[in-house]
């Protein structure tokens, strides 16, 4: 049986029930739940969901958005059932493998159909790194041989056209996700994300919009901690869910 542990997110204003080991939600969540650009009516995909800290967030935000978890292992998509019902969240959980077009197809994920996609993909790929053995840390970490343009392309597939799409990922991946992006993505803004002002972006937020021509642009970069170590300002303020990045 999974041990879980109970946390909260936004300064507790998320319940959230997820694994004791493994993957578990902090900042990155935190700062892609910040930079989604949310509108009521929207449909909202969380692809790679895990227990739904992301959309969970967004939901906070937007009560009149509408929510589609998408998640392949069965396990964590069970506690994003609970955590949405935790948090009176009417979201519906898709088990599927994104990669697998049949899979997508089986479970109700049509094309052209969101507003907003989101999405925090696993960071490698196999062969870059060695795996953990823990199943569920190397299914959250690493995706198969050419699975990051896989899963970029599939998510971009979701979006109805001008749906946005926001990412959150490893600054030293950027030129791969862009490569990947292609031109069907416009309006592309890259934020990078520093551990201090004095040291190299770990992370960067990428969004765009499907079928634009608007041309790339750069977003003042975030800053997390400050020479002490403590959150900066505004990034404590993103952890309380009392700051945007949008």
């Amino acid at each position: 049986m999974l041990e879980t542990t109970t946390d909260s997110l936004l300064g507790g204003r998320v319940p959230l029930i997820q694994p004791r080991k493994g993957h578990r939600a902090g900042t990155d969540a935190v700062l892609l739940a910040a930079a989604a650009p949310v509108r009521s009516g929207d449909l909202v995909m969380d692809v790679g969901a895990s227990t739904g800290a992301v959309g969970l967030m967004v939901a906070a935000r937007e009560k009149g958005a509408r929510f589609v978890f998408v998640e392949r292992d069965e396990a964590l998509a069970a506690l994003c059932r609970r955590n949405c019902a935790e948090n009176g969240v009417e979201g519906h959980v898709a088990v599927a493998d994104l990669l697998d077009r049949s899979s997508r197809h089986a479970a109700g994920l049509e094309a052209d159909r969101a507003d907003l996609v989101l999405t925090n993909p696993p960071f490698l790929e196999e062969g870059q790194v060695r795996i953990s053995p823990d199943r569920g840390r190397a299914a959250a970490h690493a995706l198969p041989v050419g699975g990051l343009e896989a899963w970029l392309s599939a998510c971009i597939g979701l979006l109805k056209p001008k749906g946005r799409f926001v990412l959150i990922h490893r600054a030293d991946r950027l030129a791969d996700c862009l490569n990947a992006v292609g031109k069907r993505l416009g309006g592309l803004e890259v934020r990078f994300i520093h551990p201090a002002d004095d040291q190299p972006a770990i992370r960067f937020l990428l969004t765009g919009v499907k079928g634009s021509r608007a041309p790339l642009g750069i977003a003042p970069p975030l800053i997390l901690n400050d020479s002490e170590g403590r959150f900066t300002p505004l990034s404590e303020a993103l952890h309380r869910g009392d700051a945007l990045l949008l």
